[in-house]
């Protein structure tokens, strides 16, 4: 079958979309239990970077390491295909994190997770102006609007009360939030002419030799390697490969409205996720209630 008719047949959209969208939600407990198993205090942000440049840099190595078992010849880059890679690998992954980690530092993680979902909003607004045939429209309005309140539902708790706004804090996390979006739409430029193995792995590659060399070069050491913390990140570090190489392929032959409202998946998998595997509470309405007004939110957008 075509790739272009394979990857955007609804149902395998949705699919691979939900499925991408878990993976990065099972991030959230597991970088919970990297951060336990190395050892990394959750104020050394240092610390954090470089054990996200390990992550990224097994990541982009994985995605290389299979182009290459699949006969593609991953040297075979232009001056100007490296220069865009480097671009997409400083944005997409180092600016991103950087903001992430430095943004979640100063707020509370229910807001974090809030304000990280503007993601999909910040993709919306942007395609509307890129492209013609991806404008903004009442029904993706309304999915959008459904899934951001599923995701404020499953982060309910008394700190929303709190409407304190912090430039370094909830304002770095939009910028974060921003500056994935934008490198998502450059990615899915990039793809029509570079293969998309080849951009996912070299831009988390690209992006987390950048995270880990300033991580050490600001004492962000990563240490207490044993047998699970290794495989923690072994995991991390797959998911991320899979993750952002079926993505950037689905946004490649999708639009991205279409593929960016999956991004409200993420807080409210990484919530119940999280209270499977950190021992948290999971039995509770609000958790199902989110999940059904982000799923309804993305049946109204993809709905023909």
């Amino acid at each position: 079958m075509d790739n272009k008719v394979f990857f955007t047949n609804k149902k395998i959209v949705i699919i691979l979309a939900s499925f991408c969208c878990i993976l990065w939600g099972s991030a959230y407990p597991g970088v919970k239990s990297g951060y336990a198993l190395f050892k990394i205090n959750t104020d050394d942000l240092f610390s954090k970077l470089s054990f996200a440049g390990y992550r990224f840099i097994i990541a982009g190595l994985m995605v290389l390491a299979i182009s290459m078992f699949f006969s593609k010849n991953i040297f075979s880059l232009s001056k100007k295909n490296i220069k865009q890679l480097v671009i997409l690998g400083v944005t997409q992954t180092t600016l991103q994190y950087i903001f992430f980690y430095i943004g979640l530092s100063n707020t509370t993680g229910v807001k974090g997770s809030i304000m990280n979902s503007t993601t999909t909003f910040f993709s919306v607004i942007i395609a509307h102006f890129l492209y013609a045939n991806d404008k903004i429209t009442f029904k993706k309005a309304l999915g959008c609007i459904l899934g951001f309140v599923g995701v404020i539902l499953v982060n309910f708790n008394s700190n929303i009360l709190d409407f304190s706004f912090k430039i370094t804090g909830e304002g770095f996390i939009i910028i974060a939030a921003l500056a994935f979006s934008a490198s998502a739409i450059y990615g899915k430029k990039l793809s029509g002419h570079i293969d998309v193995m080849l951009t996912t792995g070299y831009q988390l590659l690209i992006g987390g030799i950048i995270l880990l060399l300033l991580g050490i070069i600001n004492k962000g050491y990563v240490t207490n390697f044993t047998v699970s913390s290794t495989l923690i990140l072994l995991y991390l570090s797959l998911l991320s490969a899979i993750a952002f190489t079926i993505w950037t392929i689905l946004l490649k032959y999708n639009k991205v409205g279409e593929i960016s409202i999956f991004n409200f998946i993420i807080p409210v998998s990484g919530a119940i996720l999280s209270s499977i595997f950190l021992g948290e509470t999971i039995l509770e309405w609000k958790n199902a209630v989110a999940l059904i007004l982000v799923c309804i939110g993305i049946y109204i957008v993809n709905k023909d």
